[in-house]
């Protein structure tokens, strides 16, 4: 089993910036993959970023130039950096980290953007 918790959501103004932070535990492999994606109210869950240790990050369009995503191979941590946000980026996140063909999910944390 592996276990994923997020953290780091919040309320924020628009143009302001948060960072996600998301730790993963337990039978984890060497080639994983780690993800951050989203649900905002009725609409579906959508990727927003993913990243493995051999390979460049892929980003959603709608975040490139905006969100970065970062991992620490030895922590099995992975980061969202999120900048300039805007009111259509609130949703509740979530980490999900894929190793031996599944995919563990977190809690999911809270991202608001709002004046």
């Amino acid at each position: 089993q592996v276990q994923v918790v997020e953290s780091g959501g919040g309320l924020v103004q628009p143009g302001g910036s948060l960072r996600l932070s998301c730790a993963a535990s337990g039978r984890i492999e060497n080639f994983y993959w780690m993800a951050w994606h989203r649900q905002a109210p009725g609409k579906q869950r959508e990727p927003v970023a993913r990243i493995n240790r051999y390979a460049p990050a892929n980003y959603a369009d709608s975040v490139k130039g905006r969100f970065t995503i970062s991992r620490d191979n030895a922590k099995n941590t992975v980061s969202l950096q999120m900048n300039s946000l805007k009111p259509e980026d609130t949703a509740v996140y979530y980490c999900g980290v894929t190793t031996s063909g599944v995919t563990y999910w977190g809690q999911g944390t809270q991202v608001t953007v709002s004046s």
